[in-house]
């Protein structure tokens, strides 16, 4: 029996332990391609609906985000240029060359 609201539980729940398991794996990897736990947490929805064919700790999924950049959310985006993986310069560039290619 299926009570109202146990399917947004369940997603939530699943979208949350999803989360946990790309920060761990990330976070344990200790690499060079480790990224800081606030770019994880931001850029979990778009790294999950974009480049996910690709381990979080690789180089692909840098190479991935960076292809992706202009569809990125925007706490994603901020995460990124706070942590020094992006300039804001180069976000502007892009912003301005996605709206002048429309």
């Amino acid at each position: 029996m299926s009570f109202p609201g146990q399917s947004i539980r369940k997603t939530a729940r699943t979208l949350l332990s999803s989360g946990l398991v790309l920060v761990a794996t990330t976070v344990l990897a200790g690499n060079a391609f480790a990224v800081s736990l606030r770019v994880q947490i931001a850029c979990a929805g778009d790294y999950y609906a974009n480049c996910s064919a690709y381990s979080p700790d690789s180089p692909q999924v840098r190479s991935c985000m960076r292809a992706v950049g202009t569809r990125l959310s925007k706490g994603c985006v901020s995460a990124l240029v706070a942590a020094g993986e992006v300039s804001s310069a180069e976000v502007k560039r892009r912003s301005s060359s996605r709206t002048a290619s429309k």
